[in-house]
């Protein structure tokens, strides 16, 4: 329950790049709507968004590009995208702006807002400067009016190290997760799946999902069940199929999951997990894991690890747990070998892997606290919008 006056007009403009954006994103734009149910939404983002009502101008699948060379490929159409997302907003003059991760566009986008003087940015989800790119702080100060953390150990890098106040609200990942079991009970290992996460951008998909297919072949008493993109059209269908073909493993052995990550990881006996979110969620599903990310010229990044990554993990399982809770293979160490030996660690049932992965759950879902970060916030923004 909100104790200030909100106007019935209000209009907020939100950018999210990728599938995960996109889910969080429209979890805060139903809980914006639960205070202020005449609120006018206006986005870049995707389906789920979408779901919540609105005009979706551009969906992210348009605009999900990862690493130069791709970003490089298809610069005409990022810039298109980032001069439209400009007018859009110019022209709306929206009450505020909401930016989801995504940082080397959202970015751009507060600087244009504040150069422009058209309203407050927020920013809900940050972008990760802690691992790299830590100059963008200065970004951040300039640009941002305020930043909604999700993540706890973020507190301390904002606050103490760069004097820079933000606001905790908690994980949505939390609600989302909880929300699900709530709906659909809770998790039962079924004992006989292994899940593949391989993320969302082809490039990782097509780097990752292949060796992860081979690894988890020999374990032919499980069946192997990849999470995909949302929404599949023959196009992405055909895609998963060549990299299944190539892995040279049993057509027959494999499925995909469309749409239903929860429910495969609710069921799911142990999982291959890219970085990102997915990590954080297959801990929450209590669910076994590890966390694998090819990279070409892996030799060759892994010597650069230490000069451009500030943090000594890459999922947030383990950042958040402040120690190895579950194995990383990264850039070189990303091998069919090593995923396989991985795997062979955490698949027998009463096996000390399994259970110590299992242990260090608790102590995640503990740091991050309760549920409900979308409404602690929406209710923030409001208030300071109302303040305005």
């Amino acid at each position: 329950m909100h104790f200030f006056p909100i106007r019935n007009d209000m209009k907020i403009f939100l950018i999210a790049g990728e599938a995960s954006g996109d889910l969080h994103a429209a979890h805060l734009m139903r809980a914006i709507k639960r205070e202020c149910p005449t609120v006018e939404f206006r986005y870049y983002g995707g389906d789920k968004m979408q779901a919540e009502g609105g005009t979706l101008l551009c969906h992210y699948r348009h605009l999900a590009y990862m690493g130069f060379v791709q970003v490089a490929l298809h610069l005409p159409t990022i810039l298109r995208g980032m001069r439209n997302c400009k007018r859009a907003i110019e022209e709306w003059r929206p009450d505020a702006v909401v930016l989801v991760d995504y940082p080397g566009f959202n970015l751009k986008m507060a600087r244009y807002v504040k150069r422009r003087n058209i309203c407050p940015v927020f920013y809900y989800i940050s972008p990760k400067i802690w691992a790299w790119k830590e100059h963008r702080i200065r970004q951040i100060r300039r640009d941002v009016d305020r930043l909604f953390s999700i993540l706890p150990f973020e507190v301390d890098f904002f606050e103490r190290k760069h004097h820079y106040s933000i606001s905790y609200v908690g994980n949505p990942t939390m609600d989302e997760v909880t929300d699900y079991i709530a709906r659909h009970g809770a998790p039962a290992d079924d004992g006989r799946t292994i899940a593949l996460l391989p993320g969302s951008r082809r490039q990782e998909i097509k780097d990752n999902l292949s060796r992860m297919l081979q690894a988890a072949e020999p374990f032919t008493e499980y069946k192997l069940v990849i999470a995909t993109v949302p929404n599949l059209l023959l196009d992405d269908v055909m895609f998963y199929v060549k990299i299944i073909i190539s892995s040279g493993i049993d057509m027959q052995r494999v499925m995909l999951a469309e749409e239903s990550t929860y429910s495969l990881l609710s069921h799911a006996h142990a999982a291959l997990v890219t970085s990102g979110t997915a990590t954080l969620e297959t801990a929450l599903f209590r669910v076994p894991q590890v966390v694998c990310y090819y990279m070409r010229m892996g030799w060759f990044i892994s010597l650069l690890r230490p000069f451009f990554l500030k943090v000594p993990y890459i999922s947030l399982v383990n950042l958040i747990a402040e120690r190895e809770a579950v194995p990383e293979l990264v850039a070189s160490q990303m091998n069919v070998k090593k995923l396989r030996r991985q795997l062979e660690r955490i698949l027998p049932l009463k096996s000390v892997d399994r259970k110590e992965q299992l242990e260090s759950y608790d102590l995640v879902a503990r740091r991050l606290g309760s549920a409900g970060a979308p409404e602690r916030a929406a209710h923030e923004m409001l208030r300071i919008l109302s303040n305005k």
